[in-house]
């Protein structure tokens, strides 16, 4: 319990520290965890649309627990949805340490939902507290932690599907599940212990009705989030590790090493995103012009490796070659509108907003998800990376309409 005898656990910088740190282990968890589960079911012959549906549940109780989770996290605090975030990630990993044999479709699905629900609330909390801990005043600091945030957190995820895929290799399907429920026990525990109890609750209390934005640009960028996040998953998801094992005969150690790789430089790019936007250098605060340049940009990568494949130019070095390029600006991307979200929230109930905006991501990653298998199994890979173009132009459309400072 946290007292007024102990004021430097409960100082801002020592919670950032706290919650950061607890994001980074439930996300090294989560991205090992999927990796396992693409893996250990392609091993055992699943085609691509059977392992997307594998993280159906996931991506939609992810839609459903941001909307609902943000309400929550304003009543009872952050702290309490962040350490329930990690209980329910403790639950789904203890349900997949059932024998090989009741290990099915159904029960992994179920376990995926409990997971979903469990990394939205650990996520919402997260980037929903960074706002309380920063001045109203300090947009920059406010970027540059975000960025940081966002960014280190993707750098763990990369992290997690290169461990997961060793694990695999290693020990198995079951022991390296185990290994992960014990570690992430005690990050739980210490959570418990020291996260502040009241951090991020709301002065009222907010109503069910409160939990969709009423604002026109968390609309706007919301919109723009999901189709960003689904121009992303349709191709990367299922999609594109599936093909490089198939297409070009991959292992599944070099697959999960080379995607786990391209998430760490893609996370180490999102917390330096701040530099390359100019916000550190000119002293200028990104805004929606930012967001559109870059999508535009970003738009323009999908297509180009599409028309490479479609030629055959090359196709492993043009595909290598345009998802490094497609990680670098998309990373740019995902910060600007990491940053932007909690500019825009509500400082009073930060979590109804951020949670609003959350659930757009989650809704474009389930879309994405279910459309990379899909597409992939019908149309191949030069399908999804047309879809992926369209959906970041819609992106930025609706990013064409947001603020400027």
């Amino acid at each position: 319990m946290i007292s007024a005898k102990t004021p430097a656990v409960a100082s801002p910088l020592r919670q950032y520290f706290i919650v950061t740190g607890n994001y980074w282990a439930f996300t090294l968890t989560d991205g090992a965890l999927r990796m396992l589960i693409v893996l250990h079911f392609h091993q055992l012959g699943y085609g691509a649309l059977a392992i997307a549906m594998l993280f159906v549940f996931y991506e939609f109780f992810g839609v459903v627990t941001n909307l609902v989770g943000g309400w929550l996290g304003a009543r009872i605090g952050l702290n309490r949805t962040m350490n329930i975030g990690l209980g329910l990630q403790l639950a789904a990993l203890s349900m997949l340490l059932v024998p090989s044999a009741q290990l099915t479709v159904a029960w992994v699905m179920a376990a995926q939902a409990l997971s979903g629900v469990a990394k939205d609330l650990n996520k919402m909390s997260a980037k929903s507290s960074v706002k309380l801990l920063v001045d109203d005043n300090a947009q920059d600091k406010l970027y540059r932690l975000v960025a940081l945030l966002t960014g280190s957190k993707n750098s763990l995820k990369g992290l997690g599907f290169f461990l997961g895929g060793a694990l695999l290799s290693l020990i198995g399907f079951h022991d390296a599940i185990l290994v992960m429920l014990i570690a992430l026990t005690m990050v739980w525990l210490s959570s418990v212990i020291f996260l502040k109890k009241d951090l991020g609750k709301s002065s009222f209390k907010p109503k069910f009705k409160d939990i969709f934005s009423k604002s026109r640009a968390i609309n706007l960028l919301s919109a723009a989030r999901l189709f960003l996040f689904g121009a992303r998953d349709v191709w990367f998801v299922i999609a594109l590790p599936v093909y490089l094992a198939s297409e070009f005969g991959w292992s599944h150690w070099s697959v999960s090493s080379f995607l786990a790789l391209w998430i760490i430089a893609y996370g180490l790019v999102q917390s330096i995103a701040p530099r390359i936007t100019g916000s550190r250098t000119t002293g200028a605060t990104a805004d929606g012009q930012t967001a559109l340049s870059w999508a535009l940009i970003l738009a323009a990568i999908p297509a180009a490796i599409a028309i490479a494949l479609t030629l055959d130019v090359a196709p492993l070095t043009s595909l290598l070659a345009g998802l490094i390029l497609f990680g670098v600006v998309f990373a740019i991307n995902s910060s600007l509108h990491s940053y932007l979200i909690v500019s825009y929230a509500n400082s009073d109930a930060v979590s109804l907003d951020v949670g609003f905006y959350y659930m757009a991501n989650a809704m474009g990653r389930l879309i994405g998800t279910l459309l990379s298998g899909w597409l992939f199994q019908q149309y191949g890979l030069v399908a999804c990376l047309w879809v992926s173009a369209l959906f970041i132009a819609l992106a930025a459309v609706f990013s064409a309409r947001l603020p400027r400072r």
